[in-house]
């Protein structure tokens, strides 16, 4: 009687689900570990060159627990050498409570490998029932995913 051996591509598909499952559970859990709850976590996702200038997109979550009604953010723009290029108020608009939201703003004459760091000076808007003064800015959770520095 012949013995049964293994079948190496049940092996490799189970060792390839369970390494996938292992890496979406690691991502899933670093994405956790960067979101604080009771605060607005704005991430600075990208900048892009656009024919309008630079584009830069940002996801923000609320976990206020309370729905904002207009929240609109004072950044400053630091070129390479860290002198300040401009200073701006991007109005985010509303975000509701525990959603995510993507919001992308076009900086016209702007040139995205000119800048060397955004920094959230101040919230020039934060309206909302239940939402305390102050809260925009005092409970806001920065991060990046650019290579460009960001905070507050």
């Amino acid at each position: 009687m012949p013995s049964r051996l293994p079948c190496p591509r049940s092996n490799t598909v189970a060792s390839l689900a369970l390494a996938a499952a292992t890496f979406c559970a690691s991502v899933s859990s670093a994405s956790a570990e960067d979101a604080k709850p009771g605060t607005i976590n704005l991430e600075l996702n990208a900048l892009q060159d656009s024919d309008k200038g630079c584009r830069i997109a940002f996801v923000v979550e609320n976990g206020l627990g309370h729905d904002i009604g207009k929240a609109a953010y004072e950044i400053a723009l630091f070129d390479k050498e860290g002198m300040v290029e401009r200073l701006m108020v991007l109005d985010f608009q509303e975000l509701p409570a525990a959603k995510t939201k993507v919001r992308r703003f076009d900086l016209a004459d702007a040139k995205c490998g000119a800048i060397g760091r955004v920094l959230v000076n101040d919230a020039s808007a934060c309206d909302g029932d239940g939402i305390e003064a102050g809260a925009c800015i005092a409970r806001l959770n920065p991060t990046t995913r650019s290579s460009v520095a960001f905070g507050k």
